[in-house]
């Protein structure tokens, strides 16, 4: 009976703690559904509010600037997608909108947009931005699941036309867009830069203008990692880029690579061969 008496304080002491946790989880869980990034209102809301607020600070606008840009997103897309900012170069840098003008007349737009997935908690555009946000695929969908794309838009009338969207198959870690070209057949191409976290290193998406540029680009995927490795190459001289894949080596104390192997653009069927190996393929 001492016992059992003995043993009541601490019996309610645990029931105690138990209740509480569950209260806790149960606050949590109802202001999270609350948020922001729950609510397509709000989030509308929010960025016409910073919108409107960057139109009254800017000093020069013209026709299908940024802010204009950034406003036909907002009115004509899906609720969630947003036109990016590059990653910061500096702690204390001001971010660059995610925008090439093509041409003198600015004419022609390349832009980087992120879309958020339907059924999904909305993406925020800092969740996916800079190298902590390349490893973002280890959260599932804990933040929402993020969809990029390389979008060209035409410049006509003072408004917008979309020309074409290709996808990025990446969903977090962004970092640059850049216009460049391709000195073997001075092609140009636009390459959107991703950090890549798990491999110490940086993923490129190339997008290569071959054709008219209101055609669709050719996508071709190279990285560089602290084992791994791909670069861009000309080795069976047409148009289309191919590329060499590097075969590394882990000797427990250092990793190099020995060995490389080409992969070409088969047009037909296309995918990428290994020329070692006909049966292995890759889309980009």
């Amino acid at each position: 009976m001492k016992l059992f008496i003995k043993t009541i304080p601490a019996l309610f002491f645990i029931m105690f703690l138990l209740s509480c946790k569950k209260e806790k989880a149960e606050q949590v869980s109802y202001s999270d559904k609350n948020g922001v990034e729950y609510s397509s209102e709000k989030d509308a809301r929010i960025q016409q509010y910073n919108l409107d607020r960057q139109k009254k600070l800017a000093a020069n606008r013209y026709s299908c600037d940024t802010l204009s840009l950034k406003e036909y997103i907002l009115n004509h897309y899906p609720i969630g997608t947003y036109l990016l900012n590059s990653d910061k170069t500096f702690n204390y840098s001001i971010p660059k909108p995610a925008v090439i003008y093509y041409d003198q007349d600015k004419r022609y737009i390349f832009c980087v947009i992120a879309k958020s997935r339907e059924g999904e908690r909305l993406i925020e555009p800092t969740n996916i931005i800079g190298y902590d946000q390349s490893f973002i695929d280890l959260d599932s969908t804990e933040l929402g699941t993020a969809f990029f794309y390389l979008t060209l838009f035409r410049c006509f009338n003072d408004t917008f036309e979309e020309i074409w969207e290709a996808s990025i198959p990446s969903h977090g870690g962004f970092n640059t867009i850049s216009y460049k070209r391709w000195n073997k057949q001075n092609i140009p191409y636009i390459e959107v830069n991703f950090h890549y976290g798990r491999g110490s290193g940086h993923i490129n998406y190339n997008y290569f203008l071959l054709d008219d540029i209101s055609n669709k680009p050719h996508l071709l995927m190279t990285y560089k990692g602290i084992s791994s490795k791909r670069t861009i190459a000309n080795i069976d001289d047409d148009e289309y880029p191919d590329y060499y894949e590097y075969i590394y080596y882990d000797l427990g104390d250092r990793v190099y690579s020995k060995d490389s192997v080409a992969f070409i653009w088969k047009r037909n069927d296309n995918v990428y061969v290994n020329t070692r190996n006909h049966k292995q393929t890759r889309l980009y």
